[in-house]
């Protein structure tokens, strides 16, 4: 493996215009090898794509042996189902004309198995009046609130919407969805102790279920709490942001062995004081959400301090004597990568040093064709 402070650089930067997201194809690879070697059943991996949103990367999660996936948007699912995914999970429930577009997702791309969630009857009911239009029979997991409490039923109230779901004549409920993106404590200790307090309701609903003869599918989890639930049984295990890794997951989560697989590229464009420089990686080139202290670590040059973030400007501390001169090209770390990855049409492949080709972040816009 080459030396860390060396794998990033680019021989032919001068082609990229910045900002510029870059992503290594290679590292990616990697980081799929680490998935599938670190789960009992290659079977139970359902991975998110909303980090990407590329159909490049589906292509190389598939060529994995990955066959399940989960997404957030419809255009997510249809570039899942332009990439002849077998399995997809809409982790999200369709309401109004989203419940439309998913009948017609299901019909328009017949060789890929769709569900969806519900957490409300009202909502079953339209997809079922929907499917039975249309001569369908739509598959859907129950979604439960584990305690992110941004949607979801509570598990001990979800028997009987399961079995009034399970009563519509056109849907089939599969199984059951946990996300648990509330527990990121970087202590796994703490953060495994909080995950199976959460999970412990759902494990008596699962009990519930099959004690009426039903076997629930139960889908569970992000990166996070992957490795805790990827030592349970049964369950199927849906990371993301494993895939391209970022600052934030990379800091607090040491005990996976996933590697940073893309960054944003930036120029210094101005020097407006004695120890300050302006790079071109605004808001609209890296997410910004967090503090400004939390947004961007540049591998090549880890000292300079984020001090102003403006929309096409990012402002930095370097210090007296620092040395930077316009033009000098930065390589940044995002700490969250998902956003970021939103923020560009487009990310630029570096292989051996070089930028060789690009992945269009396809699924970033909110509809492709439906």
């Amino acid at each position: 493996m080459e030396k860390e402070e060396n794998w990033f650089t680019l021989q032919n930067a001068d082609q990229l215009d910045t900002p510029a997201l870059v992503v290594y194809p290679e590292r990616v690879r990697r980081n799929l090898a680490q998935l599938t070697a670190s789960i009992d059943d290659l079977a139970r991996l359902r991975p998110h794509i909303k980090t990407h949103k590329s159909a490049e990367a589906v292509q190389l999660t598939l060529a994995a042996g990955i066959r399940k996936f989960k997404c957030a948007t419809i255009a997510e699912a249809e570039l899942l189902g332009q990439c002849l995914a077998p399995d997809v999970l809409l982790a999200y429930q369709p309401i109004g004309p989203k419940a439309h577009r998913f009948v017609e997702l299901v019909q328009r791309y017949p060789h890929t198995t769709f569900s969806c969630l519900v957490d409300h009857y009202a909502a079953a009911e339209q997809l079922n009046a929907l499917a039975a239009a249309s001569g369908l029979h739509i598959a859907v997991f129950l979604d439960l609130n584990v305690g992110m409490n941004r949607t979801g039923i509570d598990p001990t109230a979800a028997l009987a919407l399961y079995q009034q779901c399970a009563a519509l004549p056109h849907l089939h409920v599969l199984g059951l969805h946990a996300y648990d993106g509330h527990i990121h404590e970087s202590d796994l200790a703490e953060r495994t102790a909080r995950c199976h307090t959460a999970f412990a309701p759902v494990e008596k609903l699962i009990e519930q279920l099959r004690a009426t003869g039903l076997q629930p599918v139960v889908v569970v989890g992000g990166t996070p709490t992957y490795p805790i639930h990827a030592a349970r049984t049964g369950v199927e295990c849906s990371p993301g942001t494993f895939i391209y890794w970022d600052g934030g997951y990379g800091s607090a989560f040491t005990e996976q062995p996933f590697e940073p697989a893309a960054l944003v590229l930036t120029r210094v464009i101005s020097l407006p004081t004695p120890t300050t420089l302006c790079v071109d990686l605004g808001h609209k080139a890296v997410a910004s959400e967090s503090t400004l202290d939390k947004r961007v670590t540049f591998l090549n040059a880890p000292q300079l301090q984020p001090i102003g973030h403006s929309e096409e400007h990012l402002v930095l501390e370097a210090g007296p004597g620092h040395g930077f001169r316009v033009g000098d090209l930065l390589y940044g770390l995002p700490h969250h990568i998902c956003p970021t990855v939103a923020l560009h049409a487009q990310a630029y492949t570096i292989d051996n040093h070089l930028a060789t080709g690009t992945w269009p972040t396809a699924a970033r816009n909110r509809t492709l064709t439906i």
